[in-house]
């Protein structure tokens, strides 16, 4: 199972771990943190040493309610900061974490190598075409709603029959579009109650039968600090045991804020493999 990155293959058979970067003021963990140069080079110099295999940079906070920027805005904060990013490691494969066919169109020109799109191609009807046309890795996520209202309250009469045909839908498109690497996201939190996000968890393995790789995005979430009734701040220890579980289920990438304790999860796991 392997996706082309700009000419470079990488093989999903082994799991691999994808850095967060956020550069948005208002994320749920990390919003504010890395807001210059040498705060956000240290991060993803820690990030890639301790492992990561992709860095996920994301300008548009997603959060539930957060505020909705302009496609301006979005370009104005991640540009500099995917030349920043290229020019001190050149070797870096950047995922671009937006729903907009512009930003994709724009961020792939200058180096990134594939997009996270968290509403699967629900948001802007020219994206599928978009990252057909550019022949580059595209994560299709699964959200109930827009960032603004997906937690109003999320109702399924079957949540994971209901996610696997939306994939199975979106995957379809995209291969008729002639796209080969088709990475999905279940969106954990995303338009889902958290009983639904556990149950999805409980049920990861049953996504394998769409044959694409699959991306666990469980990091530090509302669904591990609210069940344990701590801050996302205290949920690194909840964030790997939900990572372990997902790695079981056959999840292929996590996508963490800690990559250090996501790769010893990684390596536990593949021992009882």
């Amino acid at each position: 199972m392997t996706i082309n990155c700009k000419g470079t293959l990488i093989d999903l058979s082994s799991p691999k771990v994808m850095g967060i970067l956020n550069i948005t003021p208002d994320s749920f963990y990390d919003g504010g943190k890395y807001k210059n140069e040498p705060e956000i080079l240290h991060q993803v110099e820690k990030m890639l040493f301790e492992g990561a295999t992709f860095i996920d940079v994301g300008a548009y906070s997603s959060r539930p309610g957060a505020q909705h920027i302009s496609e301006e805005e979005e370009l104005k904060r991640i540009l500099p900061v995917m030349d920043l990013l290229l020019k001190h490691f050149p070797e870096i494969i950047i995922s671009v974490d937006t729903f907009r066919s512009s930003v994709a169109k724009e961020t792939i020109a200058v180096g990134a190598a594939m997009i996270n799109d968290i509403s699967g191609g629900k948001m802007d009807t020219k994206m599928f075409e978009t990252v057909a046309n550019l022949q580059v890795p595209y994560i299709v996520m699964h959200m109930l709603g827009t960032p603004q209202n997906m937690q109003k309250n999320p109702v399924y009469k079957d949540v994971t029959q209901e996610i696997i045909s939306f994939f199975a839908e979106q995957i379809f498109k995209l291969h008729q579009l002639k796209l080969n690497d088709v990475l999905i996201d279940v969106g954990f939190g995303f338009g889902k109650t958290n009983a639904h996000n556990f149950e999805i968890l409980k049920n990861l393995s049953l996504f394998e039968n769409l044959d694409a790789p699959i991306l666990a995005g469980i990091s530090r979430k509302s669904m591990l600090y609210k069940t344990l009734n701590i801050s996302a701040q205290e949920a690194l220890n909840a964030t790997t045991s939900a990572n372990t579980i997902a790695l079981l289920n056959g999840a292929n990438i996590l996508r963490v804020h800690d990559v250090k304790e996501a790769m010893e999860a990684v390596k536990i796991v593949a021992q009882v493999r």
